[in-house]
């Protein structure tokens, strides 16, 4: 009686363990909680989410509207163009030749601009023309001479080799006397030769020298030749007269 009584508790024994063995595989093996167990290893925890930083969709859209419409702006405000990064350069904008406008004020600046060579030939050019306006030409042409000696000169300075005598010219003109290829410069500090003497000679004696001239241009003291003559600067003393024979020739007229 007591084994049997023994042996059903055995059984029974086994039987439940069978029965608790059973339903474990069966709950292992669902695949509703197989899932669940996955997704629920798999997903992060709450404080792992609550403590991962996540981007703001707003922020991100506010940040590509600012960029392209900067760059709309930069690009002439074209509202198609797309974003670019800042410094970088596609193979096709850089394969595009770059070429060089030159503006209004380039092209004035280059037509404005002279050479130190050009800038001196204007300044020469203009000097020139002022001094050619200021300074009339003075007198030149072809006369007779004659000589002459006085103690005393209407100058009042005394007699001396570059003492020239001219009716026409005033006191401290300085004028050149050629004879043959030879010159010599004299001033005027007399008058003469009177109205009679000018006009007795063929071309109008305009001009008296000193002894010592003549004899240094002809080697004769006291003669009377055709010279050339050339005013080289006019004085500022007295005139002996304004009119005459020769006084155009005097003149350059």
């Amino acid at each position: 009686m007591q084994k049997r009584a023994r042996q059903a508790i055995v059984t029974v024994t086994a039987g439940l363990t069978l029965i608790g063995s059973v339903t474990a595989a069966a709950v292992v093996m669902s695949p509703g909680q197989g899932a669940d167990r996955a997704h629920i290893a798999q997903s992060p925890s709450a404080a792992e989410t609550s403590s991962t930083p996540q981007a703001d969709p707003s922020a991100e859209s506010r940040s590509t509207g600012e960029s392209g419409t900067e760059t709309g702006t930069e690009t002439g405000g074209a509202s198609t163009a797309a974003p670019t990064t800042t410094g970088e350069v596609t193979a096709a904008q850089a394969d595009q030749p770059v070429k060089f406008v030159p503006s209004e004020t380039s092209a004035a600046t280059a037509t404005e601009t002279t050479t130190p060579e050009t800038t001196a030939a204007k300044a020469t050019t203009a000097e020139s023309a002022k001094t050619a306006k200021a300074k009339p030409k003075l007198p030149s042409g072809k006369s007779t001479a004659t000589s002459f000696w006085d103690a005393q000169t209407a100058s009042g300075k005394p007699m001396r080799y570059e003492t020239i005598a001219s009716p026409y010219w005033p006191l401290g003109t300085k004028v050149k006397v050629t004879y043959n290829g030879k010159s010599a410069i004299g001033v005027v500090e007399d008058f003469g030769p009177a109205e009679w003497a000018v006009r007795q000679h063929d071309i109008p004696a305009i001009l008296d020298l000193s002894e010592k001239m003549m004899a240094d241009l002809t080697g004769v003291r006291s003669n009377s030749v055709h010279v050339n003559f050339e005013v080289l600067k006019w004085g500022t003393g007295r005139v002996y007269r304004t009119s005459g024979t020769g006084y155009k020739l005097a003149m350059g007229r």
